[in-house]
């Protein structure tokens, strides 16, 4: 069955990537798209799922980063849906703990995504096998931003062939910056592509082509173009008035350091466990109940949606203490003497008092028209 797109938000190229560490990852391998994947849950919490669904692998994943683009639904809102996603078996957060074979160490959380719902036990399991895995190309060392691979240049396709009596005679510029091969180079496409990530920064060509062997020397560091993005804007000012020279002191100041050959070697997961998705307090110092801390699922129990109010009032309902009189059992016998004589019956009460008003009674005390 082919997939019927249900919700016409989808999410766009420009979606901001993760942390180190954290960001969208697969727990599985997933079957095509089909119409039941999330046909079990509330239509809003449906729409969310298909968007992170579509989203590349190391989209960040938090509320905000998702309420930010997300043209519908708000933090709260998504907040929400995110608890119920992952209560629903789709979502978990497991913080790992990394070694490297030089003994250096460091924690990260992984944000994994099926469009499977799977069991509490089957997340936990899951868990439990990241120990020991080799997460080699998982990693990278001293960036600030996830792994992204920067993506092979597109070939340049041949000119077709003029006759000779056209065609120009080789100049000695070929080669030189301006020309279309040089525009290819991944230093120069992350330059020209920050237009595109924030206005402020929009470089010209000429700032581009000055600042591209600095990029370039980020690319060599084992640094990638979302690495450059996220330095150059992140945190800028409400007015850019020199976007070069900003750019300019950012790649030099953060420049990442030199990979040390002789630290390099795998890296392996020597620890996992299962952290709440909303605050990321790990079970080990809070309770989780299908992958969300009690203090959290509290939190997010109504965002003031129609299906909010309706679950809050239901469980109000189931909560709420039912009155004695309320249930259908009988009363129960008295103790002494004593007791029994102050029971009286309610009926018959009723049916003494409209005598004494001079009101009708019907046969055995039930009052009448």
């Amino acid at each position: 069955m082919t997939y019927v797109k249900r919700n016409p938000v989808l999410p766009s190229p420009s979606h901001p990537m993760a942390k180190t560490g954290y960001g969208k990852r697969l727990a599985d391998d997933e079957e095509p798209h089909t119409d039941a994947d999330f046909a079990h849950l509330h239509p809003r919490d449906a729409d969310i799922a298909f968007f992170v669904d579509h989203l590349e692998d190391g989209a960040a994943m938090g509320y905000k980063d998702l309420a930010a683009v997300h043209p519908l639904y708000g933090q709260q809102a998504i907040r929400t849906s995110l608890r119920r996603l992952t209560e629903a078996g789709h979502l978990r957060w497991i913080k790992e703990h990394l070694t490297v074979e030089d003994s250096s160490m460091r924690w990260v959380t992984r944000t994994y995504w099926s469009r499977i719902r799977w069991s509490e036990e089957w997340w936990a399991e899951f868990a439990r096998a990241r120990h020991g895995q080799d997460v080699t190309h998982d990693h990278r060392s001293g960036l600030a931003r996830a792994e992204e691979p920067t993506p092979e240049p597109k070939p340049t396709p041949e000119p077709e062939p003029t006759p000779e009596s056209d065609a120009a005679p080789p100049t000695e510029n070929a080669g030189a910056p301006g020309d279309p091969e040089h525009a290819e180079t991944p230093a120069y496409r992350a330059l020209a592509s920050l237009r595109a990530a924030d206005r402020r920064m929009a470089l010209s060509e000429g700032e581009c082509k000055q600042l591209e062997s600095r990029a370039a020397e980020w690319l060599e560091r084992g640094a990638t173009a979302q690495d450059i993005t996220f330095a150059l804007t992140s945190g800028l000012p409400s007015t850019v008035t020199n976007p070069g020279g900003l750019a300019r002191t950012r790649l030099e100041s953060k420049m990442p350091p030199k990979p040390n050959p002789k630290t390099r070697g795998r890296v392996r997961v020597t620890r996992a466990v299962m952290v709440c998705g909303l605050c990321e307090e790990p079970e080990t110092s809070v309770k989780l109940i299908k992958g969300i801390c009690v203090e959290c699922r509290a939190e997010t129990e109504s965002c003031g949606c129609e299906q909010c109010e309706a679950d809050a009032a239901a469980e109000a309902r189931r909560a709420a203490p039912i009155p004695d009189t309320f249930l259908a059992r009988p009363r129960p016998a008295a103790d002494d003497a004593a007791a029994e004589d102050a029971v009286v019956d309610v009926t018959e009460r009723v049916a003494e008092l409209r005598r004494a008003a001079g009101l009708p009674v019907g046969r055995g005390g039930v009052p009448t028209d």
